[in-house]
């Protein structure tokens, strides 16, 4: 027996109706979909900028509390010395750094040949060519490699263009806290608004510890990479170092990306021996780091456990790219505050855990 179709049950024109209204939800849900990454993308940019002004704030605060003096006074003395450091250490850096990174464009695609080389020279390597694998398809090449290498820098560039409207909305939060604290804790109902200034004192005070905990370690891997490098003979010391350093703010995912470009350097002006030393110094350096600078930091400043951040920098940075990334801990620092107090401590009413 035949069976009936859609059009022997309705009309063509309901059913045209209908698959109207089906795709019409479907673009409005992918619609929401974009809003609701277009939302959190800005978000992501004002938590940078929170990042910014919060400590900035505190110091303000720390001057106001400890010298006196009023609190805008205390916040533009250290906005001014911080701008003061970082000025300081561009005009201190910037023509050695200048050229290094010049010669680093130069020297990285005859890096990645020589690597190609040498492998092909290994018994491995010619293993590999016995089994017809294709060691150029495999890392990619050459031009594949500085494409991937524009895109990250690219990349980067954005981020740096969206650095002028963080900084300006740092400045704004910075000077001004207290108004948009008011207007955010004005949505709560009035009973829990004295448990949401709890909640954001709490949210504040961790995502400055985290700050100054990513400041020291960073300042921490830059300096003895240098120094390391330096003894090991390596051109470009400063330049590797401050690389390692910067990127040292992402933690986890930070120390593997800053030894790449090093190593690729090494084997070119000292071969696997040289490189062999350079990845025993980042992983020494990176070790020190691990083993006694960020228990010291996290015991005296905010403890966050490792696991639990990679998972976070790989769900966040999967959807958001660079910036999500580099700020997937802080975003975690919040949801762990925002669990224990609101869920743990309130829901189900166990105050023995500690934020």
């Amino acid at each position: 027996m035949e069976q009936p179709t859609p059009f022997n049950r309705l009309s063509q024109s309901a059913y045209v109706q209908r698959v109207l209204v089906a795709v019409g939800l479907a673009l409005l849900l992918l619609g929401l979909l974009g809003l609701l990454g277009l939302a959190f993308s800005v978000w992501l940019r004002v938590l940078a900028a929170l990042l910014i002004a919060l400590p900035l704030r505190a110091g303000g605060d720390w001057l106001h509390r400890r010298a006196g003096l009023p609190a805008g006074l205390g916040l533009l003395l250290v906005t001014l010395v911080v701008a003061a450091l970082l000025g300081g250490m561009v005009w201190l850096f910037s023509a050695r750094i200048g050229e290094q990174v010049e010669g680093l464009q130069q020297q990285l695609p005859q890096a990645i040949h020589d690597v190609q080389l040498r492998v092909q020279g290994t018994e491995w390597g010619q293993w590999l060519a016995r089994e017809n694998v294709d060691f150029t398809r495999v890392t990619g090449g050459t031009s594949e490699w500085l494409g991937r290498a524009t895109g990250i820098f690219s990349t980067t560039l954005s981020v740096v263009a969206d650095g002028y409207v963080i900084i300006f909305l740092a400045l704004f939060l910075a000077l001004q806290p207290k108004v948009y604290r008011a207007g955010l804790v004005m949505l709560v109902p009035k009973a829990g608004r004295p448990r949401a200034n709890e909640v954001l004192d709490c949210i504040s005070s961790t995502l400055v510890k985290w700050v100054l905990g990513r400041l020291v370690s960073m300042l921490f891997v830059g300096v003895f990479t240098w120094l390391g490098l330096t003894w090991l003979g390596m051109p470009m010391g400063a330049v590797l170092g401050l690389f390692a350093g910067l990127v040292t703010f992402i933690p986890n995912i930070g120390p593997v990306i800053s030894m790449v470009p090093a190593v690729l350097l090494a084997f070119v002006h000292g071969g696997p021996h040289q490189a062999l030393y350079v990845v025993l110094l980042y992983l020494a350096v990176q070790t020190l780091e691990s083993a006694a600078v960020s228990p010291l930091v996290q015991q005296r400043l905010i403890l966050m456990p490792p696991a639990l951040i990679l998972i976070g920098q790989l769900i966040i940075g999967s959807f958001t790219g660079l910036l999500g990334l580099t700020l997937a801990t802080p975003i975690i620092a919040i949801i762990i505050v925002l669990v224990k107090m609101l869920y743990v401590q309130d829901v189900l009413d166990d105050d023995s855990v500690a934020v």
